[in-house]
């Protein structure tokens, strides 16, 4: 649900908005590099303020962004970003944007550089007062170019699919759980062990997913509720030893729940 504005808050967004778009007419792209804050959030407060959108009155208008280098051929980069874009990422007309938590700095980083690295071009990140973090790129050229790869706007009215290509290659398939996990997996300790899960709204993405693991001779359980799980120790080792996340959230948190297993193992031997 949206946040409730102050009547100044609303006056304030509507003049600084109707001021950059209409009189000085400045593109999406252009007020969010002068406000800093994503092309999103201004879309959606023009929606809400009644707006009218003209792209096609700007002097940018169907102009490719400078610099932008649309890939050739698939890569494991390119598979752990779609792993990103169907775990946490969001795609619309003009913007890419991968919405982490406020915990995550250092990931928001390699997500930007994951970007860099794929289309030459630099993603911002912006901060929110909740200390949520928004990794975003405009350029129509490459979502438009996503969009014919298999992405969506709305993964879960779309029940969208992993693509194909993703199959074609163990180091693809690892690349992409990579992704995905890094932002919609987690990982928690049980009373007697330890499980990692993979959640998601769309079930052929949570079906393919199952596959994959299968495929790479891991043990995944049934889907639940829109989760998938990996509950066996040796499973979830070798996860972390061959998929290697990036996510430092989950790395620690790894790292703690197996030296508090092997603690209490230990505990466990001396006793007998």
């Amino acid at each position: 649900m949206a946040k409730c504005w102050t009547k100044e808050e609303e006056t304030k967004y509507y003049s600084e908005l109707f001021y950059l778009y209409v009189k000085k007419n400045k593109s999406l792209h252009e007020i969010s590099e002068i406000l800093k804050i994503p092309e999103s959030t201004i879309f959606r407060r023009m929606k809400r303020l009644k707006i009218k959108t003209e792209p096609h009155l700007k002097d940018n208008y169907l102009k490719k962004r400078k610099g932008v280098q649309i890939p050739n051929k698939y890569s494991e980069d390119l598979a752990e970003f779609f792993g990103i874009m169907l775990g946490d990422g969001h795609i619309s007309h003009f913007q890419v944007v991968v919405s982490l938590g406020n915990k995550e700095e250092k990931y928001a980083e390699h997500v930007s550089l994951l970007i860099k690295k794929i289309f030459e071009t630099s993603a911002k990140i912006s901060i929110r007062n909740t200390g949520y973090r928004d990794v975003y790129l405009g350029s129509v050229e490459i979502t438009s170019w996503l969009f014919k790869k298999g992405l969506v706007s709305n993964k879960v009215k779309s029940q969208v699919d992993v693509p194909s290509w993703i199959f074609s290659k163990d180091k693809y398939m690892k690349s992409f759980l990579r992704g995905f996990f890094d932002t919609d997996g987690s990982i928690y300790k049980l009373k007697y062990g330890v499980q990692m899960s993979f959640c998601n709204r769309s079930l052929p993405i949570l079906k393919s997913l199952q596959l994959m693991l299968k495929r790479l001779r891991y043990n995944p359980s049934s889907i639940s509720l829109y989760n998938l799980y990996l509950t066996r120790r040796k499973d979830i080792k070798r996860f972390f030893e061959e998929i290697k996340p990036s996510n430092h959230k989950h790395i620690v948190r790894y790292l703690k729940i197996e030296d508090d297993l092997r603690r209490s193992d230990s505990g466990y031997s001396r006793r007998l």
